[in-house]
């Protein structure tokens, strides 16, 4: 420092007692100062007091001398005694200097930086509350400052400017937001436990309203939540828990769609108290928000449906996880099907479609969760569109749920409760939403035919009542069901299209002709035949289902269908079949099921009298079939209590090739003829 500058109004004893080492010298200059800046106060001698502070800030807070910044340092801090009120009028000039020492090197001068400015705050008080962000800034830089004098003494500023905060109803909340939500990405333990603890304070505050911004600042929350501390992760629970419990009490004032996105992301990341937290929370949004939740319903959908597969090691979240799906479900209504559209002479602006957004994400979260299925989350928490502030009514994007639920069905390696819970969800939208649904039952239908051969039973059933409902319902007599609603969507119908005679051996009438049904039965739709002869064709190529599920499968279709349809369409469609030796196991199979299965018992009541026009139409459609299969054909003969003939097929039986699955099948009649099932023919 240049001994012959001018310091006036400050004396060269105070001056040298500034620059000394010693910090009793230091403190008696200081004193000095206070002193000298009461008489300019009482004199209201503003110049002299600007001049004061500019010297110490400038020439000694600022210098390159380590020993002068100290006393720089305790010098504006004796100025802010001595203004006391007034020191609001001087605060910039005063915060300013001190704030860049605690940038500095030495751990010592950023200590008496925190001594100083804890000081000036104390005088301040409420008038700090406009320096308040640049405080904050300078205080989380010093939380995870590596001296523990230094923590220690930032701790008492920041406990100073808590209670501050806490008494004054003047705080800037707006203003505090931005910095909050970039000082929240922090992974520093101490800087983010310092976060969390001003989030308590603030919460707790009744005149500043945090939950209005907890849709900026609740990804970083959850970014905390993974935190290695023990200590800080339970911080951070008992902050989103205050979250959570104000969101209960004022639901009719929270941004839920905003949030939608953040919770669907972390419900996917491998961190189990992150993922059970963000699934209670999306558990409660669809309770408390209804049907503002369903735009998110395929992104929750894509976070839901992995976990329902977890094991008993993640039965909270497996738990949770349900009820989120079963909430969901609910909010699906049958007003979801009426048509959308405008209202005449308005023009309206297309309104983002979050399923659309979800199903274009690239790339994982933070969380590296696995999964298969194209509609991943990138790490950015803008996964669906901001919501608007003036939304119009709460719409049900069908065509990403479909592409979630399609994708999950598909995936080979998903647990068994996820694909029960996915064909749950597409028979509960054929139910509610049939006309829409049946715009993506040709993308559906190969992957629902191919779940028959799915290891478990009661994915065979659900899948079964899906199918049933497709083939019975009557939204499927629509001619033209209208385009899809999205590209993706839009996949080949070569699957249920009835096979043409140049496709070889497999299943091809020449026409839907004879396909009708019964007059007695009531109507299907053109998806029951397009289901039967499929059904069929399936059976034909994976002689393995026919053996272990065929029966199984007829069955229950038999329950959830028309028993008298389905043998009368299937009878009709082997008719033309030119694999021969097909024809004849699926006539055996049917006829197995006819004679013995307690779900087809009015049928056989049915064709034990051919008295009417009805039954005499079945027997004659099944007996054309049957004869693929000579010992069907006289049990059939013998159920309908045509004996004579049943007597002139079995005399024709000696001129047929006596093979053992011949005799095999002879043998079953012969057991058959010795039970009940004929006794009441006799």
């Amino acid at each position: 420092m240049n001994p012959e500058k001018d310091f006036t109004p400050l004396t060269p004893n105070i001056v040298r007692a500034l620059n000394d080492k010693l910090y009793e010298k230091r403190k008696v200059a200081a004193l000095e100062i206070e002193k000298l800046v009461r008489e300019f106060v009482a004199q209201n001698n503003t110049v002299q007091i600007k001049h004061v502070i500019q010297t110490l800030s400038q020439e000694f807070a600022l210098s390159q001398h380590p020993h002068s910044r100290k006393g720089g340092l305790i010098g504006l801090a004796a100025c802010s005694i001595a203004l006391g009120k007034d020191s609001g009028l001087y605060l910039k000039d005063l915060i300013e200097p001190v704030l860049t020492c605690f940038n500095d090197a030495d751990s010592r001068l950023r200590y008496y930086a925190c001594e100083a400015l804890y000081n000036i705050v104390k005088v301040a008080r409420g008038a700090v509350l406009p320096h308040f962000n640049v405080l904050f800034d300078g205080l989380s830089k010093l939380a995870a400052d590596p001296d523990p004098n230094v923590k220690s003494g930032s701790e008492l500023l920041d406990r100073l400017l808590k209670d501050i905060v806490t008494e004054s109803n003047k705080f800037d909340l707006v203003g505090f937001i931005p910095l909050l939500r970039e000082r929240i990405y922090s992974n520093n333990q101490y800087a983010r436990q310092f976060i969390i603890s001003w989030i308590l304070v603030l919460e707790s505050v009744p005149d500043i309203n945090l939950l209005d911004y907890l849709p900026e600042i609740l990804d970083g929350l959850f970014q905390i939540l993974g935190d290695n501390g023990k200590e800080i992760r339970k911080m951070c629970e008992v902050a989103l828990g205050e979250f959570l419990k104000e969101i209960k009490r004022n639901p009719s004032n929270v941004k839920f769609a905003e949030m939608a996105n953040i919770l669907v992301i972390h419900c996917q990341t491998n961190d189990d108290l992150i993922q059970l937290t963000a699934m209670c929370w999306m558990w409660e949004f669809t309770q408390l928000a209804g049907r503002v939740m369903l735009p998110y319903s395929s992104g929750i959908l894509t976070a839901v449906l992995p976990c329902l597969a977890y094991d008993d090691r993640k039965k909270s979240i497996k738990e949770v996880a349900n009820s989120c799906n079963q909430s969901l479900m609910k909010l699906v209504t049958p007003e979801d099907d009426e048509p959308d559209e405008p209202k005449p002479g308005v023009q309206q602006q297309a309104e983002p479609n979050p399923d659309e957004a979800l199903a274009k994400q690239e790339g994982t979260t933070s969380g590296d969760r696995d999964g298969s299925c194209d509609s991943s989350f990138s790490s950015s928490i803008s996964v669906f569109p901001a919501a608007s502030t003036e939304r119009a009514p709460v719409t049900l994007h069908l065509d990403g749920i479909v592409q979630v639920l399609n994708c999950h069905l598909r995936d080979m390696a998903i647990g068994m409760m996820t694909r029960i819970a996915v064909l749950k969800w597409l028979y509960h939208l054929y139910i509610k939403t049939p006309r829409k649904m049946f715009r993506h039952t040709d993308s559906l239908f190969p992957i629902l035919l191919q779940t028959l051969s799915d290891e478990s039973d009661e994915v065979i059933l659900k899948d079964l009542e899906v199918l049933a409902e497709i083939a019975s319902s009557p939204a499927g007599q629509t001619a033209d069901l209208g385009p899809l609603d999205g590209p993706d969507l839009q996949v080949s119908h070569s699957e249920l299209q009835v096979p043409s005679p140049a496709r070889g051996s497999l299943l091809h009438p020449p026409g839907t002709k004879g396909l009708e049904c019964s007059p007695s039965t009531p109507p299907m739709n053109s998806y029951f035949y397009k289901f039967m002869i499929n059904l069929l064709k399936r059976f034909s190529s994976e002689q393995k289902l026919l053996e272990t599920r065929g029966a199984f499968i007829i069955r229950q279709l038999c329950l959830l269908l028309n028993a008298e349809n389905i043998f009368h369409s299937m009878a009709d469609i082997l008719l033309r079949e030119e694999d021969l030796k097909f024809a004849s196991t699926m006539v055996h199979t049917l006829n197995t099921i006819l004679l013995t299965s307690t779900e087809l018992f009015q049928l056989r009541n049915q064709l034990k009298d051919l008295r009417t026009l009805e039954s005499q139409s079945l027997f004659c459609c099944l007996y054309r079939s049957w004869c693929h299969n000579p010992v069907t054909t006289v049990s059939l003969c013998f159920l309908t209590q045509n004996y004579r003939h049943a007597y002139d097929l079995i005399q024709k039986f000696g001129d047929l090739e006596v093979t053992v699955d011949f005799l095999t099948e002879v043998d079953k009649l012969v057991q058959l003829i010795e039970c009940p099932i004929f006794t009441w023919t006799v």
